[in-house]
């Protein structure tokens, strides 16, 4: 197909209805789920959206974009950060009702830990938010077991060597010791590896209680309860979109 300002890639196009990421809309075309004219799609294709037909997994996409939607989430513990989960598993899913679109996660929390998440279906913005060259603060409330040293405390800032090899970089920790024996760790990381402030910790063998994302970048979570969620603001979308 030509190269001309009628085509679009189409992993954007995907994204751009509401089906997924950019990112996981390229998994979806390599594992062999996307056709395009009812024949099986490649990394790389660009489509008309006027004239092309887009199915994933059989299901025709309409050749059009859906109105950009922004929403957050507070996430509980409980819930795994996928659309749908071939385990059984509840789904942040179940906490979306009312929202009409297809909308998907920017960035994840693990099952086990809770706090804000960014939902929309704007694959550009989200793809721009994941990349690894972003590199804008996120900030955990974190509660462990014990109390952690200043010695550690410099040697988690400093940046620790995870057990991928991976080393960290530094990040920004305030900490307190609470009367029950626990402590309560603020840590502001740029980073987003998968379950990274819970490797971290592990590097000082620190037993993590409650792991709760509290903001992202100058976004929290003031007004938003457990388990709901809000429409973003326009000057918060603004926001987003200038990072």
């Amino acid at each position: 197909m030509s190269d001309n300002v009628l085509t679009v890639r189409l992993q954007k196009f995907i994204a751009d209805a509401g089906v997924c990421s950019r990112r996981a809309a390229e998994e979806f075309i390599k594992n062999g789920k996307v056709t395009v004219n009812g024949e099986k799609a490649e990394i790389g294709m660009k489509i008309n959206p006027e004239k092309d037909r887009v199915a994933v997994n059989g299901k025709a996409l309409r050749n059009r974009e859906n109105p950009k939607s922004y929403f957050m989430l507070y996430k509980p513990r409980g819930y795994v950060t996928t659309m749908k989960d071939e385990e059984g598993r509840r789904c942040i899913t179940d906490l979306l009702h009312g929202i009409s679109q297809r909308v998907f996660p920017v960035g994840r929390l693990d099952k086990d830990s809770e706090g804000l998440l960014i939902l929309t279906n704007d694959g550009d913005l989200a793809l721009r938010l994941a990349h690894p060259s972003k590199h804008f603060p996120k900030t955990y409330r974190v509660t462990v077991n014990g109390e952690i040293t200043p010695d550690e405390i410099k040697k988690l800032t400093a940046g620790v060597v995870l057990d991928d090899g991976y080393k960290t970089e530094p990040c920004i920790i305030k900490s307190q010791k609470r009367d029950d024996g626990k402590t309560i760790m603020y840590i502001t990381i740029t980073e987003g590896k998968n379950r990274q402030i819970r490797r971290m910790l592990e590097t000082i063998n620190a037993e993590v209680i409650i792991l709760k994302r509290i903001s992202y970048g100058a976004l929290n979570l003031t007004g938003v309860a457990v388990g709901k969620y809000r429409v973003l603001t326009p000057e918060e979308i603004k926001y987003l979109k200038s990072l």
